[in-house]
């Protein structure tokens, strides 16, 4: 395995800048895993497509307001990105360009921090001068969202880059399957028979920082914190229990519930870090359809879809959303992974 085997070429002008007016109005790939069958529909048409009794699992983590901009006493302008909270006044960021202990940064007349640690992968630790609530209040005032590279046309609302069931905030990047989600489509997924269930992970830099290792077996993700509660667990294993369908949507899911389950496929109720990297080989233990984006080519993303799906059947499945003119990454169109 290479990372060259997880490469595809993709047009420039089908990453998606902007969101649909209608989030649920994108087009929905179904990809049949076992025959490599693909049909084309669009994502409003999934209360159709799924079972009665199927489980939906979403992760309702909210994207933090993380990317910040500061000067440094010199003057000279300071980028950071908020990761994870330390500490009620501290939290671990990437910061641009990287600044030793002791080292402070102005964000506004009352908003400061110093480097109190510099990270073995380059993180640093900031200790503010505010705490709690107050501090939180600070970010939100002066913050924007730490929207993706790609994407180059400014963020017109912000919240068309949260999930409608986002809750707890704590991420750096959207969980992008869940953004095609409306309430109507929520109700009518549950008018359906189809369960909802929640857990929260909350998503990093990690996920999204580029494999360089010719072997991607070699690459490391970083850990992020999630959390399974205990009602989410027993409703995910009394589905196992009766043969009913588990549907990740999204790689933050998978990620989680792989983490956990056990080897009956249940899972139970946690709070922690994962680490884990799916690759092609992974023995899926829990999840049975996923509802993912299209992803980045030689990315960890690509990989775990590939080895739920198959990587020639992956690659053969982008070749003709490609052709079919598909818009891709975080703002564009879906897929329905499924026996």
């Amino acid at each position: 395995m290479q990372l060259a085997d997880f490469d595809y070429d993709l047009p420039p002008e089908l990453i998606a800048q902007t969101p649909l007016p209608d989030r649920d109005r994108c087009r929905l790939l179904v990809l049949h895993r076992q025959s490599g069958t693909v049909e084309h529909h669009r994502f409003d048409d999934l209360p159709g497509l799924l079972r009665p009794g199927d489980v939906l699992v979403m992760n309702d983590s909210r994207v933090l307001p993380a990317r910040l901009f500061g000067q440094k006493p010199t003057g000279g302008r300071v980028e950071i990105l908020l990761t994870r909270r330390q500490r009620p006044d501290a939290w671990l960021a990437l910061v641009r360009p990287g600044l030793r202990p002791g080292q402070g940064i102005r964000f506004a007349e009352d908003l400061v921090a110093t480097v109190e640690e510099v990270r073995e992968d380059g993180q640093r630790l900031l200790r503010f001068d505010r705490s709690g609530a107050d501090l939180d209040a600070a970010i939100h005032r002066i913050g924007t969202m730490p929207i993706p590279p790609y994407i180059r046309e400014p963020l017109a609302d912000p919240s068309a880059y949260q999930t409608v069931y986002a809750r707890e905030e704590g991420s750096v990047a959207a969980p992008t399957a869940g953004l095609h989600f409306t309430p109507t489509l929520l109700d009518r997924l549950a008018g359906a028979g189809i369960e909802l269930v929640f857990l929260t992970l909350h998503v990093g830099p990690g996920t999204f920082r580029p494999v360089k290792t010719p072997d991607p077996s070699q690459h490391h993700l970083d850990a992020e914190w999630y959390r399974l509660g205990p009602e989410a667990a027993d409703r995910i294993n009394r589905a196992r229990d009766e043969g009913r369908r588990i549907i990740a949507v999204g790689t933050t899911v998978v990620r989680t519930l792989e983490s956990l389950a056990d080897d009956r496929g249940h899972v139970a109720p946690n709070e922690g870090e994962t680490a884990l990297f799916i690759l092609p080989g992974h023995v899926f233990r829990c999840v049975d359809a996923m509802i993912t984006n299209f992803h980045l080519p030689r990315s960890t993303l690509i990989m775990l879809v590939a080895a739920f799906a198959g990587r020639e059947r992956i690659l053969a499945a982008y070749r003709e959303a490609i052709a079919l003119r598909y818009r891709f990454y975080s703002f564009g169109d879906a897929m329905l992974i499924e026996d």
